[in-house]
């Protein structure tokens, strides 16, 4: 099959990774294959393929928001996955018996296994998953049907799902009226964020870099939107960064109510400047967002439908892929890149 695989991360792309055929995979006991229709890029998988995010595996396939359906099974999956459209995650494997995983934290475990990290992911034409991490895909509305649907779904299923979680985190929830959150950059993570925050009732303030995000952040139905440079008009009850720049993190806090917090949503930051402590004080916090669960995938897919979320993805083929990752890299892109294999 043909596959995007990164073989020496370095910052030249050109050399950190190449198209090849490789190896058909074939499903092992408990295991599915996934024959792809959609995957979107995510930034993890740029950091990874440009050496700031240390590897795990070489080589490997990148890609954690896969969409396809399951054409073989490996002994001891249940036939009923078989020719079902599903999801793939960052999270492929969690051991299922430590204190985290009994907890209810499997994105904690210290034996989990991520998509396009550890295990080959989905800039690919075919997948293999544990079958009990792959995510049935529900009926979310016919803007998610057929291909045009898969490439729809695929940015939510790391974007997305992320994004949820971190709105949990902040102490947001089905009943939030009047909640004020901000969101500090606004990208395809921050844009989905946004439309579910705003279905649960919450105000929303938007800090970014371009004219283009300012704009989009208002037509998604934003309180507020303007640069870094300035401030919101009110003090916030919680704040998401999601530009994976470290600075943002106490330009964030500053804008915190009493008891608010800031959550963190991203895998890696350069180093956080040194935070004032009367930012911090009257209980106000700051915490990261650290992979998700099966549990955030099936809630938040679950959201997707009646809060009406849209996402905006341009498609392009497989054999794009390296210049997608430069696309992601230089900042053109509105929304999120989806390959088609």
């Amino acid at each position: 099959m043909q596959a995007f695989e990164v073989t020496a991360p370095q910052p030249d792309l050109e050399r950190a990774g190449l198209m090849r055929e490789v190896e058909e995979p074939d499903p092992g006991p408990g295991h599915v294959r996934v024959r792809i229709t959609a995957s979107a890029i995510c930034r993890t998988d740029l950091q990874l393929t440009s050496g700031e995010l240390p590897a795990h595996k070489l080589p490997i396939i990148p890609g954690h928001q896969v969409v396809g359906v399951v054409d073989k099974l490996g002994p001891d999956a249940s036939d009923d996955l078989l020719g079902q459209r599903v999801g793939l995650v960052w999270l492929a494997s969690a051991c299922g018996h430590c204190r985290f995983c009994l907890s209810g934290r499997e994105n904690l475990c210290n034996e989990a296994q991520f998509t396009g990290y550890d295990v080959d992911g989905g800039y690919a034409q075919y997948a293999i998953a544990r079958a009990d991490f792959v995510h049935p895909i529900p009926d979310m509305g016919p803007q998610f049907e057929g291909q045009q649907g898969d490439d729809a779904v695929a940015p939510l299923l790391c974007g997305g799902v992320i994004g949820f979680r971190a709105l949990r985190i902040a102490g947001l929830s089905g009943d939030s009226p009047g909640m004020r959150v901000g969101h500090f950059g606004f990208g395809a993570s921050a844009s989905l964020a946004m439309q579910v925050a705003s279905y649960w009732g919450a105000d929303n303030y938007v800090m970014t870099r371009s004219e283009s995000e300012i704009e989009r952040a208002r037509e998604l139905g934003a309180v507020w939107a303007g640069t870094y440079d300035e401030m919101p008009p009110v003090k916030l009850d919680a704040a998401v960064t999601y530009a994976p720049v470290g600075w943002i993190v106490p330009k964030a806090l500053s804008t915190l109510d009493k008891g608010g917090r800031v959550v963190i949503n991203a895998i890696h930051l350069p180093e956080i400047p040194p935070l004032n402590y009367d930012d911090l004080w009257w209980e106000r916090s700051i915490m990261s967002v650290a992979n998700v669960t099966r549990e955030d995938v099936r809630d938040f897919l679950n959201v997707v439908g009646p809060a009406g979320v849209v996402t905006a993805h341009e498609e392009i083929p497989l054999e794009q892929a390296r210049t997608g990752l430069e696309r992601v890299r230089s900042g053109d892109v509105q929304g999120a890149f989806v390959l088609h294999p």
